[in-house]
């Protein structure tokens, strides 16, 4: 592998996609500091419905203040009742800024780094700093569903799981504050139709592209 001293890596696509599972096989080869942006989101959900805040704004800058990511990450955040609640919170603008912020503090003390969720080519890592290179993963809903139901130990019914995951992939792309989009310089990935190793190693290939340079 070649040596570097500085990687930034962007992964953005839509609900169970795969985009998880792939920033951690290629944060674990590459040797990255992973930051998930949805389980931030995610446990800002789980604050507001377990709490149940008059402003939820000023209560999450105060929450975050505190808590640190790697708290944040050993949470239980996946639940169909987050999912649900979180597909609403997003649209927030002042909530994505308070999420933002936090990324960017991490970011901007660390040169290897991959990030995944929805904006983080477009909008966390568009300018100051850049990534250096972006992917964006794509699933049919039908695979999409099955590997979310799998999440959740089946105790949903997988009509609701497809039902709430189609939802939340049209707010997603429609709403007006940081919508899902895919940057013109993304590559695309289809998780449905690769592998795990077969995503890893279209992965590598274009992040070993960039390292030559």
């Amino acid at each position: 592998m070649v040596k570097f001293k500085k990687l930034i890596i962007a992964c953005d696509g839509e609900s169970a996609s795969g985009k998880s599972t792939a920033a951690k096989l290629i944060s674990k080869k590459y040797k990255l500091l992973l930051i998930n942006s949805g389980l931030l989101y995610r446990y800002c959900s789980k604050l507001i419905i377990k709490n149940k805040p008059t402003s939820i704004v000023s209560f999450l800058k105060k929450k975050f203040k505190t808590v640190s990511y790697k708290v944040i990450a050993k949470q239980k955040l996946h639940s169909e009742e987050i999912s649900n609640h979180v597909a609403i919170l997003a649209k927030n603008k002042k909530v994505r800024k308070i999420i933002n912020q936090m990324q960017m503090k991490i970011i901007r003390t660390n040169s290897k780094i991959c990030i995944e969720g929805r904006d983080i080519a477009s909008k966390v890592l568009a300018k100051n700093p850049k990534y250096d290179v972006a992917f964006y993963f794509k699933c049919s809903l039908k695979i999409a569903a099955y590997r979310r139901w799998i999440d959740l130990k089946k105790l949903v019914p997988l009509k609701e799981v497809k039902k709430s995951l189609k939802i939340r992939t049209m707010l997603d792309k429609k709403r007006k504050n940081s919508p899902l989009i895919k940057v013109k310089d993304a590559i695309l990935v289809r998780s449905d139709k690769l592998n795990k190793k077969e995503v890893l190693l279209k992965m590598s290939k274009e992040i070993d592209k960039i390292l030559k340079n």
